[in-house]
């Protein structure tokens, strides 16, 4: 192992707790509890929760025996996850307790008054000032440990009332080894930019009880399958304007449900002071984004969400941190290294922002009880852990194409700090919150990734089937007579046994300005004027759509036992994604143009999937038939699997989940009569989906009504088969007739020879199904 990082890991061994010393004064206090939250112990009692001990970390070897290879480097890194255990046990009291920094660190409320806590060892002085207090430095003056944590206690006002009034905005002054500095408390539960100002102020945030939501139903359980509906909350709107969380809760989230999905992935909560960032530049970790509205305002959209029977994951991002000075963490006490490595190694030079130090206590503190906050306060029903791959590398996967080499991944440039944390973060969540999902966006393939942390692994549920994206990208890009089917397939299924993943064949990543989407890239320019139902249509048009459909099913069928999809992208969503954003000067002179601050392009147009009268409705209704057939065959969780069929000169594919059975024909312009599929199971087989039917603006090739029954007799490596009509660019899945598995003996006729012809309506093939 690489000397100067065991070294710094290591000494964390002798580092008490930055809060110890406020122990003994905690137990003599009165109970305080953090803004938003009610002190009630009754939940707690009523339902304890403990994080298990760490575990022999050992299973793995036995799940992936080349994983032995590397020994040395896992076993090392599993004991440094055991040894980080051992010293939170030891000064603090165990993970669940060090989980819970909220409680102690930034604003609690006492019945006598409020307490404000703040860890900036850098700082030489610090004040609290805000309206209460008329910005006064000298008024509320605080006293720093020798752990560096500042702190300061208000009395409650003579009439009892509290001494910061609810919506107060605040901030903390420190005279810091850069000049004084007024910074946004770290553990701010929200902030807000005034109008007309740059800088961000925090809001002391402690609503009347009469005021604060309450939950009023419980959280779902987790689903077998995932069926995600990644948003944008500011962005949910058909109007060129920043949306609401109580509009997306009354509009967008009826919609999810109704579209059949089961969770909702809601991106940029945490809050961030440049909008166009995505999100993912956050400026205050525990507070929710005020351009959407207030923390209440978000909870009920997730109680909401919760009537609706809809997980909640939110995007979270614990990668790296904005590396703005006014509002975030940067250089929060003045110096380089409070948060964050100092140096380089503190900088991602590709996304100009900070990374944390994961070998430092009170960051981990920080983070870890940043997580728990979300699903503690919020109800969150899990994350999506962000820009994992930066993480876990030293290189931060910048620059490095990985090969699934193991020396790729267990070696020098493994940052064991970072992947001590996500075990740790794993741990907490699973322990405390069974029924929470945990995905990590980590293209490396990063074994172990999604195994338990106490068999060895990181503890993440599902990884993002990332590169299945950029396949489809990259085929799009070639003739159609150039696609492998066996290209499509290995890609669709190269992922580790026993490590689940959330496929998707394409995310937010695809729709923002400077790359296209899927329907961008098939249809171009098309979409402008032949997505009308009242004009004619156009090769590229039918093309695009077609394969839209083929894509998005293949994708779901083969890709994991997840499967995602960015808001607006099921319809086809015209155009990119661009924030309002004026002018870029570059340090060289070059000027980037901006787009005069139009919010034109930062919404969607649910209006164009909804009109049936436009193409687009046939693209979301595929879309809408596809999750619920999910919903009810559960295929994507099945343990029966089977590719019986990757025809190069067909461009078929054929493939069993469960009791289904998908055939994909890719030939742009061939259709198959009397083609034979292989099966598993005897019996009758429907039509349950076809991409075909005119309700998905296909052309209504097949009839539902036809019925297929299974031969004996070996076809494809299958123990039986059956006859279909298999038109040019269509996906069609079959489902087997529960309850009439009756196989047909080989001395019968081969099928039903009437039926297969019935399935067969004859149209007229249209131009647009020639090779374009």
């Amino acid at each position: 192992m690489e000397d100067d990082e065991k070294v710094e890991v290591e000494g964390q061994e002798f580092v008490p707790s930055a809060l110890a010393s406020n122990d003994e004064e905690a137990r003599a206090e009165k109970p305080s509890v953090p803004l938003h939250r009610k002190a009630n112990t009754e939940k707690s009692e009523a339902k304890p929760r403990s994080i298990p001990p760490p575990g022999a970390g050992q299973k793995i070897y036995e799940i992936d025996p080349t994983l032995l290879g590397f020994r040395e480097h896992i076993d090392y890194r599993y004991a440094q996850y055991k040894r980080m255990r051992e010293e939170i046990d030891k000064y603090e009291g165990g993970l669940e307790v060090f989980s819970r920094g909220y409680e102690k660190l930034g604003f609690t409320r006492s019945e006598t008054g409020i307490s404000y806590r703040e860890w900036a060892p850098g700082a030489k002085s610090a004040a609290l000032i805000g309206d209460f207090n008329n910005w006064n430095p000298n008024a509320d003056i605080m006293s720093q440990n020798e752990f560096g944590v500042w702190e300061v206690f208000l009395p409650n006002e003579a009439d009892g009332s509290p001494p910061i009034p609810h919506g107060s905005r605040l901030k903390i002054r420190m005279e810091t080894p850069s000049g004084i500095k007024d910074s946004i408390p770290a553990w701010i539960k929200f902030s807000v930019q005034a109008p007309g100002e740059i800088p961000y102020n925090g809001i002391y945030y402690d609503p009347p009880e009469e005021e604060k939501y309450v939950f009023k139903h419980p959280q779902p359980k987790r689903p077998n399958s995932l069926r995600i509906y990644e948003s944008h909350v500011g962005m949910s709107s058909t109007e060129p304007i920043i949306n609401t969380y109580a509009n997306f809760r009354d509009d967008v989230l009826p919609r999810i449900k109704r579209l059949g999905y089961n969770a909702v992935q809601i991106m940029a909560i945490q809050e961030h002071s440049y909008y166009a960032s995505f999100g993912y530049h956050v400026t205050n970790f525990f507070a929710p984004s005020s351009r959407f509205g207030t923390p209440d305002d978000l909870k009920s959209l997730i109680d909401r969400a919760h009537e609706l029977g809809l997980l909640v994951l939110m995007d979270i991002v614990h990668s790296h941190a904005s590396n703005n000075v006014l509002d975030g963490l940067n250089m929060f006490d003045g110096t380089d290294a409070h948060y964050f490595h100092s140096g380089s190694k503190g900088h991602h030079w590709l996304w100009d922002s900070r990374l944390f130090n994961y070998g430092s206590w009170e960051v981990l503190r920080f983070l870890l009880s940043n997580a728990r906050w979300w699903l503690e306060e919020y109800k969150f029903d899990g994350f999506r852990f962000d820009g994992v791959t930066s993480m876990m590398y030293t290189h931060h996967g910048l620059q490095v194409a990985f090969t699934g080499n193991y020396n790729e991944y267990f070696g020098y440039a493994t940052d064991i700090e970072a992947v001590v944390y996500l075990m740790l973060v794993n741990d907490m969540i699973h322990g405390l919150y069974p029924d929470a999902v945990t995905i990590g966006e980590d293209v490396s393939g990063m074994p172990t990734f999604c195994l338990p942390v106490q068999d060895g692994g990181l503890g993440f549920d599902y990884r993002l089937h990332m590169a299945v994206a950029d396949k489809w990208i990259e085929l799009l890009k070639k003739r159609d007579e150039d696609w492998k089917m066996g290209d499509i397939i290995h890609t669709l299924t190269n992922r580790r046994w026993l490590e689940k993943c959330v496929a998707y064949a394409e995310s937010h990543d695809q729709a923002l300005v400077g790359d296209k989407t899927l329907a961008f890239w098939l249809m171009d320019k098309d979409m402008y004027d032949f997505m009308a139902l009242d004009r004619p249509s156009t090769p590229l048009i039918d093309r695009g759509i077609a394969l839209h459909k083929m894509i998005r099913l293949i994708t779901m069928g083969l890709g994991g036992e997840g499967y995602l999809n960015f808001m607006g992208n099921e319809f086809g969503h015209p155009e990119w994604i661009d924030f309002p954003r004026g002018d870029q000067r570059l340090p060289n002179g070059t000027v980037i143009p901006g787009n005069n601050f139009s919010y034109d392009k930062c919404r969607r147009r649910f209006d164009l999937g909804d009109a049936d009268y436009l193409r687009y409705n046939g693209m979301q209704e595929f879309d809408r038939g596809m999750q619920h057939l999910e919903a009810k065959y559960d295929f994507m969780t099945s343990e029966h699997q089977y590719i019986s069929r990757k025809d190069e000169g067909d461009m078929m594919i054929v493939f069993e989940r469960g009791n289904l059975v998908f055939v994909f024909n890719f030939h742009w312009n061939n259709s198959y009569f009397d083609y034979r599929v292989g099966c598993l199971k005897p019996g009758k087989y429907k039509i349950v989906l076809d991409s075909d039917d005119p309700l998905f603006g296909g052309f209504n090739r097949l009839n539902h009504n036809a019925e297929y029954f299974s031969t004996e007799g070996w076809y494809d490596d299958r123990p039986r088969s059956f006859l279909v009509y298999s038109p040019s660019r269509t996906a069609v899945v079959y489902a087997l007739v529960e309850g009439e598995q009756k196989a047909v003996d080989k001395s019968e006729p081969v099928e039903n020879f009437e039926t297969v012809e019935e399935a067969a309506e004859p149209v007229e093939e249209a131009e647009s199904l020639e090779k374009s």
